[in-house]
């Protein structure tokens, strides 16, 4: 197969991609609000199912939002743990370090899924693929979120822990009605270059019709 040339354009594009990493540490400068809502903007841009866009973001930028938030998933944190029967001084630490990662991070942005406009069916065959659509279509947003991020020269990670406590995130918060926290992501300008990343091989995930090769 005769190789193309990359295009400018398309370079930059790659180079963003494969250069963005999870930054865990800011320093305290504020993010600008209209960076954000470029940001956010970025997010509504993702691709969705029915594009219905069943996402939604709170954005959290006052350390007592975010001291209640953290707060709460640490006591959520705690308790899960405490059941598992894991050590104590193990379980603090985690419940420290996640409630620094909330609490450090200039903003803080909430995704959430919400189910209305997503359609219903009799069955729960299709009733959950309707809803693993809406979880794809946000999951697609928050990338864009953590790629015009990275873009701005923020630095950004991404936190699934409300996966674990959905009902705690949202009390926290006093989020909408219907509203299904999905994950979070720590937002602010990067303290560090974040850790070192490695990734699985081209071919060692992915497979073609006939059993044949992406070409080299």
């Amino acid at each position: 197969m005769m190789a193309v040339e990359i295009s400018p354009r398309a370079a930059i594009w790659h180079e963003l991609v494969a250069g963005r990493r999870s930054i865990r540490r800011y320093d305290a400068t504020p993010v600008a609000a209209d960076m954000i809502r470029r940001i956010l903007s970025a997010g509504c841009w993702a691709p969705s199912g029915h594009n219905r866009q069943p996402w939604r973001f709170a954005v959290l930028e006052g350390f007592e939002q975010k001291d209640r938030l953290a707060r709460a998933m640490g006591e959520r944190l705690r308790a899960d743990r405490g059941r598992d029967g894991d050590a104590a001084a193990a379980v603090e630490q985690d419940v420290a370090r996640s409630y620094r990662r909330i609490t450090d991070a200039p903003v803080v942005i909430v995704i959430a899924l919400d189910m209305v406009d997503m359609d219903r069916y009799p069955d729960e065959r299709r009733r959950k693929a309707e809803y693993l659509m809406a979880v794809q279509s946000t999951a697609m947003a928050a990338q864009n979120l953590l790629l015009a991020s990275h873009a701005e020269g923020l630095g950004a990670c991404w936190m699934c822990a409300p996966l674990f406590c959905q009902s705690t995130v949202a009390e926290a918060l006093a989020l909408p009605p219907g509203w299904e926290p999905q994950a979070l992501v720590t937002l602010g300008w990067p303290a560090d270059g974040g850790k070192p990343v490695t990734r699985k091989r081209l071919d060692d995930v992915i497979w073609t019709a006939g059993g044949g090769r992406v070409p080299e």
